[in-house]
């Protein structure tokens, strides 16, 4: 399975973009800089994305990837995501107000959108993938994923602070590759974390200790502030036991 970094940061910047991941070419995990960090070749070549949830740092490139995609004539993306999540996609963003519904663009039998819904705990095929939506917690519904390939998982936290059931998930997922995990603010914020559902490096050491997966399963972060990337990155160098990766833009890991 490949992954690349399309976005990794909790804000944007002209070096900083928001929440995009992408398995093989094929498979987004996230919305957030779809459009900003792909060409138009890579954004045609997409068949599918997965919402964790509704905030528009993860959903925003939704909306100009569909629009460059109906131009191209390309084939239905897949916006994969809870009943809850879709709900607001369809009530507050593609609404023909906000945005063209593009479920029913350039025609109802061809849409340049159509929508799967996931529902927690149940694995659904994405196109050929094993999906596993699992709700985590932060102030609206959202889910982190466990995505299975042919050769092996990958998890994605979503937006999240701090957590149980997420931790059994993986540890009863012995094909566990690598975990996708969010850290947002320095320790000094921690209030700010825990009032808008996210981690400090405190808590993310907390909750990964739950996970029992062994030493050489990377964790890689992201969704960190632009305001605090400094801070936050040298108090998780501080952090001892923990295989950790602070992503960057551009990154590229074959697992």
């Amino acid at each position: 399975m490949e992954l690349d970094v399309i976005g990794c940061h909790g804000g944007e910047t002209p070096r900083h973009r928001t929440s995009a991941f992408l398995l093989d070419g094929r498979l987004a995990i996230d919305a957030g800089s779809l459009t900003s960090g792909m060409d138009l070749r890579a954004q045609c070549a997409l068949e599918a994305v997965l919402v964790s949830h509704a905030h528009l740092d993860h959903i925003r490139d939704l909306a100009t990837i569909a629009d460059n995609r109906v131009q191209n004539g390309c084939a239905p993306l897949i916006v994969a995501a809870t009943k809850p999540t879709l709900g607001i996609l369809k009530k507050h963003f593609f609404n023909d107000l906000l945005w063209p519904d593009f479920t029913k663009i350039p025609n109802a039998l061809k849409p340049t959108i159509r929508y799967q819904y996931l529902k927690p705990e149940v694995v659904s095929d994405v196109v050929g993938y094993k999906v596993r939506p699992i709700l985590v917690s932060h102030t609206i519904e959202c889910c982190a994923f466990v995505v299975e390939g042919k050769r092996g998982a990958i998890a994605y936290s979503g937006d999240t602070g701090p957590t149980d059931r997420l931790w059994h998930v993986l540890n009863e997922t012995p094909s566990l590759r690598a975990l996708l995990m969010e850290v947002s603010f320095p320790a000094s914020q921690q209030r700010l974390a825990r009032l808008s559902g996210h981690h400090t490096p405190v808590t993310l050491a907390e909750d990964l200790r739950k996970l029992n997966a062994p030493k050489d399963v990377p964790t890689l972060l992201y969704h960190i502030k632009p305001s605090f990337q400094v801070q936050v990155e040298k108090e998780c160098a501080k952090l001892k036991g923990l295989n950790l990766t602070v992503l960057a833009l551009g990154d590229h890991f074959l697992l």
